[in-house]
């Protein structure tokens, strides 16, 4: 039986949504405010959810303590108070845009790899405000 563990997280940083690929006319006209050269900030919620079967002994899908050190060290302490688009290669000098949508899949990538021994990562949730989401669940 599958169960779903999810870890709830919050961190600030900056960003601007901008595309090399656009003319300054077609960012400002697409992105609005959300493309002031200067950028602006977000309060971001992000949930992580794994899944995987109860462990007989423990009766964890996976120890909490474990799944909060990884989202620290593999997604907060490079994004939280950080100007997305200069602070992390991912996103730095245009090679993506910060959307929530592409900073959704950037934490997917972060974590996907340090999971294991019958635990798989199924969804990140971010919320860049309280009524905007989105939720990535990995795949091409």
């Amino acid at each position: 039986m599958t169960v779903y563990l999810t870890r709830r997280e919050h961190f600030c940083a900056a960003h601007r949504l901008h595309s090399d690929s656009l003319t300054s006319e077609e960012n400002q006209e697409l992105f609005g405010k959300c493309n002031n050269p200067n950028g602006h900030g977000h309060n971001y919620n992000v949930e992580i959810t794994v899944s995987g079967e109860p462990c007989p002994k423990t009766g964890f899908v996976m120890n909490l303590v474990d799944l909060k050190e990884l989202i620290a060290t593999h997604v907060l302490r490079t994004l939280d108070h950080r100007n997305i688009d200069l602070d992390v290669p991912y996103f730095a000098q245009g090679k993506k845009t910060s959307t929530a949508e592409n900073i959704a899949i950037y934490i997917w990538d972060c974590l996907t790899p340090h999971f294991g021994d019958g635990v798989s990562l199924y969804e990140v949730r971010l919320w860049e405000t309280e009524k905007n989401s989105v939720a990535y669940r990995g795949g091409k």
